[in-house]
């Protein structure tokens, strides 16, 4: 977008100084003949830009010439990379700074910049979360992402299972995946690294310690790995059903995703006219039970035949509660 590639040049000939058009077609990865009508276009808006040929010469910014892009500080230009995620960074704590930030931005860009800015505003949008499905309350979201930043250790209370465990971790980063956060943590134990969901964090204390980060740690692909191993966990119990054809759509709203996914990708013809295979992962045969029984009689067990039985059972238990 040559609105973009404007503001980078501004902001390389600010960084660099004088430059020659070579180098400056080099960086932004264009043609020079593109530099030149950059420049020609940022000097029609006002910016003191120059050019000299020959021996010594090159592009370069009116001596003491700068954007106001100087005046951010250092939290606004942190928030800058949220700037497309307004929801998240308020959850942060940011929102206000993001604001004055893009502001600032705002005033440095010339008119036509700026309109351009303005208007990609008014006309895109991300939203994060999914369908039907509230962001998770995260009221120590905070806390945690200021331990990440200054490198203090927490001792954090959380929710596992139907009970709550304490831990002393070293938080690494934080992730935010279809409106869930997470928080990355060093602890004492082989693998190193854990994630936990940071809605089931119920309290936080920063110790006095600074964090251990382990030497070269890179959160991509830490949480690349961490997804690696929960999408394993979440195939490690497979079930194979029947499933009406007419209702495969259903599928969708009885299983978690992406469970739902998978097995309706996986449906293929049967035997029996009017019913297609289907293969379900799930961690485990409570799970499976209770997300499968929701297809009513639009479905049929295979096996494991544990998993049959529960539906069966817990389909008996309702008859007699309902008489």
């Amino acid at each position: 977008m040559k609105a973009s590639r404007l503001v980078q040049l501004l902001l390389v000939l600010q960084r660099r100084g004088r430059t020659t058009a070579e180098e400056l077609a080099a960086e932004l990865e264009v043609s020079v003949r593109t530099v030149y009508r950059d420049v020609e276009a940022l000097g029609m808006a006002g910016v003191p830009i120059y050019g000299a040929r020959g021996l010594g010469g090159g592009i370069s910014l009116a001596g003491g010439y700068e954007t106001r892009l100087t005046g951010l500080t250092e939290p606004e230009a942190a928030a800058l990379t949220l700037a497309g995620l307004p929801d998240a960074a308020a959850q942060l704590g940011l929102g206000s700074v993001l604001m004055a930030a893009q502001a600032k931005v705002d005033a440095a860009l010339p008119a036509e910049l700026r309109a351009r800015s303005a208007r990609l505003r008014e006309r895109f949008h991300v939203d994060m979360p999914g369908w039907f499905r509230r962001p998770d309350d995260v009221p120590l979201l905070g806390a945690l992402a200021t331990a990440v930043w200054d490198g203090r250790r927490v001792d954090v209370r959380y929710r596992r299972g139907g009970g709550r465990v304490r831990r002393r971790i070293d938080p690494l980063g934080i992730v935010l995946k279809n409106g869930t956060w997470y928080l990355l943590g060093g602890v004492r134990r082989p693998d190193g690294v854990r994630t936990y969901r940071i809605s089931r964090i119920e309290s936080v204390v920063a110790r006095d310690e600074a964090a251990v980060r382990p030497p070269g740690f890179d959160l991509v692909a830490a949480w690349g790995r961490a997804m690696e191993s929960f999408e394993r966990e979440l195939r490690s119990y497979v079930v194979h059903v029947l499933v009406r054809t007419d209702q495969l759509g259903r599928l969708r709203h009885a299983l978690s995703e992406p469970a739902a996914t998978w097995a309706f990708e996986s449906a293929a013809p049967s035997d029996e006219p009017g019913w297609s295979a289907v293969t379900v992962h799930s961690e485990s045969p409570e799970v499976a039970a209770d997300e499968l029984i929701r297809l009513g009689s639009a479905l049929r067990v295979l096996d494991p035949v544990e998993v049959g039985e529960r539906i069966a059972a817990e389909a008996r238990a309702l008859v007699r509660h309902h008489g």
